[in-house]
Formats: structure tokens, C-alpha cells, sequence
């Protein structure tokens, strides 16, 4: 039996697992979640109807699936709460990449230009909050931000206020907590787009007259442009369902689509709309996780 045959059929399988494990931990639970989604609240356990049992038979399971609707998704569009909720999610995602983007920047940008042997240090120091528990770190920041909190004892000093300020509870608290989280997600792909553009193009642009400035944005912007793309949908995509950070630091005047879903699930335990909630959301987010997926397999590619 040659090599090739022997091989064949692990290597065919091997394709398939990527199959098996979306399959497995994507379409399964999506699929309990649309079944909840198309359910109606019951005071019961669990707290929806109809439950299908398929030891009951066919008849049974025909009935129940009589049973389902789509009057959570229409509640969905007609209660401007989801609506705001949404819209707001998708607002503050967007503003969060942006700062992101302004910041995240200049800090790859210098990485990729520090001598090889300093780059693995400033990867270390980006990724070093990660050994840190999640919640802690925004915990910590929420005894800097209080009324007697670093912050204000530091701009006090410093006779730059009068009084101390109010941080906490507000959006600029919730921004800060977004960044400082999520700013090691876009600073990876940028850092390795452009740690890997050849020097030699910016020789050769200056040779042709380009100024320093006019190198960076006729080449090395744009051949940086899949590590932007890629940051930003990195950031933008898990930003839109966020709970934690805006549940911590942000009001509560105006909810994201996580702290929403929070509350269906868990205060109302209502979850049938909770569920609906959950499908949107993941609608919204197809196209996004579809340019990531694609410009990853770009990046592939080029390489």
C-alpha cells in the first residue's frame, strides 16, 4: 500500500473536524437558543413553553412545533428598548474601535520599529495584563476612578481641579474600561502586519523623493491596512455584546444590548425574549465575523 493511501484517509478527516467542531459548539446551541427564541414565557421550569420531549412521539413533537412564533422577534421591533439598545451597543463599539485605532497605532507602529531583540519585551509588556483575572483588573479600576480614587487624588496634587471629579457611573468611565481592555486586541495584528513589511519599500520610496511622512501614508499605511481591518473587527465585534465593563463603570440611564440581555435572562426570567435577543445580536455580528474571516484568510494568503 503506498504512502499516499495510507495517508489519504486521516488527512480527510482531519478536513472534516473543523466541520464537527462548529457544528458541535456553534450550531447545536444556536439551535436551542432559536428554539427558545420562537418559545413562550411559562411560569415554570423551565420557564417556556412548549418543551419538546421525544419519548412522548410524533404527534407530541408536531404539536409543540405548532406552538412555536415569532412574537419575541416582533416585540423586538416594536419596544423601543431593544431598539435604543441596540443602536447604542453599536454606537459605542464603533467609538471604542475608533480610540482603539487612534491609540493602538502609534504604540505597533513603534514596537515594529524597536530593534528585534527589544520587540519580544514590548509583546511581554502588552500581553501582561492578561495574566491577570479579567474582572480584577476592572474591579481595580473602579477604586482609580472613585470619589477618593488615584485618579482625583492624582489631578488634585497636581492642582490641575478644584474639587474631585465624577467618574464613576458615567460613559467616560465605561470608555476608559473598553481601552484599556481591549487594547492589547488591536495592538497584536497591527504589530504583526507591520513588523513584517520589508524596510527596503521605504529605502526605495525616499530614494524617489517621498518624505518621512509621505512614506508612511503612501506605504506603510496601506500595506497595514489588513492589520487594521483585522484589530478592528477583532475589538468591534465582542465590544457590541459587552456586559461587564458598562454593568461596572457606565450608568444605568441608557443599557447596552448585554446588560438587556442580563436582565431578560436573570431579573425578568424571561427567556424566550432573552433568546431573541441573543439570535439578533449574533445576526448583527455575521457580516463583521465574515470580513474578519475573510481578511484573515487574506493575510494567509500574502503569506
Amino acid at each position: 500500500m503506498s504512502a499516499r493511501r495510507i495517508f489519504a484517509r486521516p488527512a480527510r478527516y482531519a478536513a472534516i473536524a473543523p466541520y464537527l467542531w462548529m457544528a458541535l459548539f456553534f450550531l447545536v446551541p444556536f439551535g436551542f437558543v432559536l428554539k427558545i427564541a420562537l418559545s413562550q414565557t411559562a411560569i415554570a421550569q423551565p420557564p417556556y413553553t412548549p418543551v419538546f420531549d421525544l419519548w412522548e412521539g410524533r404527534e407530541a413533537t408536531k404539536a409543540a412545533l405548532e406552538q412555536l412564533s415569532i412574537d419575541n422577534f416582533r416585540l423586538l421591533i416594536s419596544d423601543n428598548l431593544y431598539i435604543l439598545s441596540y443602536l447604542r451597543s453599536l454606537m459605542v463599539a464603533a467609538l471604542s474601535t475608533a480610540m482603539l485605532l487612534l491609540i493602538g497605532y502609534p504604540i505597533a507602529y513603534g514596537m515594529a520599529r524597536l530593534p528585534q531583540r527589544w520587540q519580544a519585551i514590548a509583546m511581554m509588556l502588552v500581553i501582561v495584563p492578561f495574566w491577570t483575572s479579567f474582572l480584577i483588573r476592572i474591579y481595580a479600576w473602579i477604586n482609580i476612578l472613585q470619589h477618593d480614587g488615584l485618579l482625583n487624588t492624582v489631578l488634585l496634587k497636581l492642582h490641575l481641579i478644584s474639587v474631585p471629579l465624577v467618574w464613576l457611573s458615567t460613559d467616560t468611565a465605561m470608555y476608559i474600561g473598553i481601552v484599556y481592555s481591549y487594547l492589547p486586541f488591536m495592538i497584536l495584528p497591527l504589530f504583526a502586519t507591520l513588523a513584517k513589511q520589508d524596510p527596503a519599500l521605504l529605502e526605495a520610496a525616499a530614494d524617489l523623493g517621498a518624505s518621512p511622512r509621505q512614506a508612511f501614508w503612501r506605504v506603510t499605511f496601506p500595506l497595514s491596512l489588513p492589520g487594521v481591518g483585522a484589530g478592528a473587527l477583532l475589538c468591534f465585534i465582542p465590544i457590541v455584546g459587552e456586559f461587564v465593563i458598562p454593568d461596572l463603570l457606565a450608568g444605568s440611564d441608557a443599557l447596552m444590548i448585554g446588560q438587556t440581555l442580563w436582565l431578560e435572562f436573570f431579573t425578568n426570567k424571561d427567556w424566550p425574549v432573552a433568546s431573541a435577543v441573543a439570535v439578533v445580536l449574533l445576526v448583527l455580528l455575521v457580516g463583521p465575523l465574515l470580513l474578519y474571516e475573510r481578511l484573515q484568510h487574506r493575510q494567509l494568503e500574502a503569506r
